[in-house]
Formats: structure tokens, sequence, C-alpha cells
């Protein structure tokens, strides 16, 4: 039996895994947030189509990468706002 790859699925598989590495980038965060949701979006159409682990998988790494790049964008803004304070209170 040949089972086709539902193209969905594999963006979703693709983006995931970028939106993974881009949010571990400080200042690509953020693109890997919307990779994600870009992802998780194609990954539940896909999984709608054709039922299969790529799509499953595309989820989750999707999930992963939108939860890791806003935490880190928010932890980089975060310390952007501590440096500007502390240097407010020197002068």
């Amino acid at each position: 039996m040949e089972q086709r790859n539902n193209g969905k699925s594999v963006a979703s598989l693709v983006l995931g895994i970028i939106g993974v590495v881009l949010g571990f980038l400080g200042g690509w965060a953020w693109t890997g947030a919307i990779l994600g949701i870009i992802g998780l979006i194609l990954g539940v159409l896909g999984k709608k189509e054709a039922p299969n682990g790529m799509a499953t998988a595309g989820i989750v790494l999707s999930i992963i990468a939108i939860a890791l790049g806003l935490i880190v964008t928010i932890a980089c803004y975060a310390c952007v706002a501590a440096v500007y304070s502390a240097a407010g209170s020197l002068y």
C-alpha cells in the first residue's frame, strides 16, 4: 500500500522545525512564532484532509515554536527595559 504525503502536513512540519530553530535566536524569535502560527494552521488543515503522524508532528512543533518564540521575545523586551531603567537611574 502506497502512502502519499499531504503537502500541508509537510509544510507544517518544516515550518515547525524552522520556527523552533528561530525561537532560540533572540532577534528572530518573533519570526519563529509567526512561522509557528502558520505551521499550526497548515497542520490542522492537513490533519483534516489526511490524518497522519507528519501532521501531528507539525502541529506539536508549531505549538512549541509559538510558545518558545513568545517567551524569548518577551524576555528580550524585559531585558532591554531593565537596561534602560538601570541606565536612566545613573543620570
